[in-house]
């Protein structure tokens, strides 16, 4: 129902990076305020893990050195002290897991809660510049990776950074000298990890973008698969699927080739690390400077130092895919929403149905304007046809009066009121709309007619089917008014899920009606009966027909012909036929004339 050409996929195609990942990672962190008390709790049990996994090196060089010299049931004492260890420590690591995932899934469902929200409050144009593969993407993948980041990473690296500073303390207090030589390594890691993050952020980012392109691809092809195949454009699409699919397949290729570098030349440089410690601590221990259960319950630790930072490097990978998720979900959570009602806004209650356009012009981009100063003058009941060709400006007319967009330039009136000046929802509320590009939800026949008024009972259901000339086709189908429609109602006709948008508007029972080709894929002889229908339905009420049969308009009160964004003929039928301009050729040339 838009004049804008649509740029689904358009940017899908630029080459796009992490613009904000530091203030990305701290907005994603400030989403754990509300939990606080349960991420105390992880953080209390990550403490609990480390200090038992820090007493584990101590335990098993006392027991060394109690084999080298014997103490009496000391080495019994310290292995069923370090078996208790292990065991506390396994059972605290299931204990944090088990907080850590419900966090995770609440902050997710959270997440994608204020993700859906603020969708539903964005203006039209923000849709008209988007593709729905793209949006799904966000919502799906994205907001995924971020939950797989945090509940399989997050405790995974707080107990890292704990278990570091801990190993580290020991090391420090158990030789000084070694602890050097193990931390000659350090920098290399660092330097490996700061080089490695801004490469696999960079292609996850990348690589959840071309999945967008991918999903809208398909959807589309899914949509279109009749016209795909009446037109035998398989080898087409399928051609375009394999592009999209293979330039995925380079992208995770690369963020994955980057993310995998990680282990391996972590473990080279551990190895080094640890070539280093066996040789000073053999020099060490052959001066009689330290014990042989020192050195091991040093290496332990210099372990439990060099593990975790090789958990990190490796962990770091799957928060840059939730930063590049994360970044993609926050650029929909700061999009503008529809400007709020003007203060002082009335409630749209009752409304005569009297409009206006007053030196209306609208443009959907800047210095390129769609309708260009529109004057019209609409009386409270009258039926208003809009003719014109295509792109002339006939549904941005429409879409003005609905506020989907304001006008740039002038106002519309309703009442005597400019609609900015009516509460938005109010104002929408008044209208009934059946557009030619029929939605239809998931869910049984009766449900979809129902939107139109949630709280409609059955008998008005079937009587408004009835009226609209639904009711046979219905009473055909294998459930009746029971059955669920799936795949926005495929399995029925163009013509009968038409009816059934005609029906749910005639149910909304609104003041003011906009049908935009609402009977164009309608067979002539069912037209009939729709007809009548419809002018049953527009006796008393305002309504605006967007048409290009014009036999459906002959008994408009007001047909007003568009072309280029501006009112050219307006009149009755008979009047502009008299007048023989433009709508008398447009008639005649009609097959219908």
């Amino acid at each position: 129902m838009s004049d804008v050409k649509r740029g689904a996929g358009r940017f899908m195609s630029e080459r796009i990076k992490p613009k904000k990942a530091r203030a990305t990672l701290r907005r994603l962190l400030g989403q754990f305020k509300p939990h606080a008390p349960a991420l105390v709790a992880v953080v209390f049990l990550s403490a609990v893990s480390s200090l038992a996994a820090l007493t584990a090196p101590w335990l098993i060089g006392r027991t060394i050195d109690s084999l080298v010299t014997p103490l009496a049931a000391a080495p019994l004492l310290l292995l069923a002290g370090l078996v208790a260890v292990y065991v506390a420590d396994a059972l605290v690591s299931w204990f944090q897991a088990r907080i850590m995932t419900t966090l995770s899934q609440t902050l997710v469902r959270d997440f994608r809660q204020r993700l859906f929200t603020t969708m539903t409050r964005l203006p039209l144009s923000f849709f008209d510049t988007r593709s729905q593969g793209d949006l799904m993407s966000r919502m799906s993948n994205d907001i995924d990776s971020v939950a797989v980041a945090i509940a399989q990473s997050g405790a995974q690296m707080l107990g890292s950074v704990l278990a570091v500073g801990g190993a580290l303390l020991c090391m420090l207090l158990l030789s000084p000298v070694l602890t050097l030589a193990a931390l000659i390594t350090v920098p290399l890691i660092f330097l490996l990890t700061s080089v490695v993050s801004r490469q696999t952020r960079r292609y996850f980012k990348e690589q959840q973008v071309a999945l967008g392109a991918l999903n809208t691809q398909l959807e589309e092809s899914i949509n279109g698969f009749l016209e795909i195949k009446a037109f035998e454009r398989e080898a087409l699409v399928l051609g375009e699927f394999d592009r999209l699919n293979l330039r995925l397949r380079q992208l995770g290729f690369k963020a994955q080739l980057w993310a995998g570098l990680v282990m391996p030349l972590m473990n080279v440089i551990s190895n080094v690390g640890f070539a280093l410690l066996a040789g000073v601590g053999g020099y060490l221990v052959l001066n009689n400077e330290l014990t042989i259960g020192l050195i091991a319950s040093f290496i332990g630790y210099s372990r439990q130092f060099g593990r975790p930072l090789n958990e990190i490097a490796n962990t770091w990978s799957q928060f840059q895919a939730a930063i590049a998720g994360a970044e993609r979900v926050f650029e929909v959570l700061d999009e503008t929403p529809e400007p709020a009602d003007a203060a002082g806004a009335a409630v749209l209650k009752e409304p005569r149905g009297q409009i206006a356009f007053e030196n209306v012009s609208f443009g959907y981009n800047p210095g390129n304007p769609v309708l260009k100063d529109i004057q019209l003058e609409v009386p409270p009941g009258a039926t208003v046809a809009l003719v014109g060709p295509t792109g002339s400006g006939k549904t941005t007319l429409v879409n003005l009066l609905l506020r989907f967009y304001d006008p740039t330039e002038g106002r519309i009136l309703l009442d005597g009121r400019d609609l900015r000046h009516w509460q938005r929802a109010s104002l929408r509320q008044g209208f009934g709309v059946v557009l030619q590009d029929t939605w239809l939800k998931e869910g049984s026949v009766s449900d979809n007619i129902r939107y139109g008024r949630p709280g409609a009972s059955d008998a008005e259901v079937e009587e408004v089917a009835r009226t609209v000339n639904a009711d046979g086709f219905i009473r055909h189908l294998p459930q009746g008014y029971n059955t669920v429609l799936h795949g926005n109602g495929n399995t029925l006709s163009q013509g009968q899920r038409q009816l059934l948008a005609i029906a749910r508007a005639a149910l909304a029972d609104a003041p003011l009606l906009v049908l935009d080709e609402a009977t164009s894929n309608i067979d002539t002889r069912t037209e009939f009966h729709v007809q009548e229908a419809m002018l049953a339905l527009r006796k008393g009420r305002t309504c605006f027909i967007i048409a290009h049969r014009l036999s459906t308009i002959r008994q408009a009160d007001t047909i007003i012909l568009i072309d280029q964004g501006r009112i050219l003929e307006c009149g009755t039928h008979e009047a502009l036929l008299a007048e023989n301009g433009r709508y008398a050729a447009l008639y005649r040339a009609s097959s219908l004339s």
